[in-house]
């Protein structure tokens, strides 16, 4: 499965910390559950769109999944930035320094698994993979755009953003 690739820097690799977030994560399988709640504490501090948090949630927990299936990582890095208060990029960094590509699969009507691409590809505006200045390993990444956000430092009365 490619990728719909657009040009992007890699949000682990610069701290700005009102519009990013991160966490670094073991390679076992309750990882996806920690990096769904934080992503889903993270976008609701941000006051983003049900709809929104609730397709990132989603997005992270197949990325995630997929590098703790798919590689031989120890840890992996999880994180989540506001990109020019039009959206949101979702990237997760693995230990994978053999650069294989990610994963293609064409599951069957009866199959359980294989399907998180095909999610990803779907719900996502872009997505990509690039190699991990943090890791060395993958570096996958989604974007989601969403409704007008807040400015840091703003919040949002009556539906309209006032100053705090």
């Amino acid at each position: 499965m490619s990728p719909h690739t657009t040009s992007s820097p890699h949000l682990l690799d610069r701290a700005v910390t009102h519009r990013a977030h991160r966490l670094e994560l073991p390679a076992h399988r309750s990882s996806a559950r920690v990096a769904r709640r934080s992503v889903n504490a993270w976008l609701t501090a941000w006051r983003l769109p049900a709809e929104v948090i609730s397709d990132a949630v989603l997005l992270v927990s197949e990325l995630v999944t997929n590098a703790v299936i798919h590689t031989l990582s120890a840890h992996i890095l999880c994180g989540v930035q506001r990109i020019a208060d039009a959206g949101i990029r979702l990237e997760v960094h693995d230990q994978d320094v053999r650069g294989r590509d990610l994963p293609r699969s064409l599951p069957g009507a009866e199959d359980e698994c294989g399907r998180g691409l095909v999610l990803v590809r779907e719900i996502a505006d872009s997505w990509g993979v690039d190699r991990s200045a943090v890791t060395g390993g993958n570096a996958v990444w989604a974007t989601l755009t969403c409704p007008a956000l807040p400015a840091p430092g703003r919040g949002v009365r009556n539906g309209i953003p006032s100053r705090r």
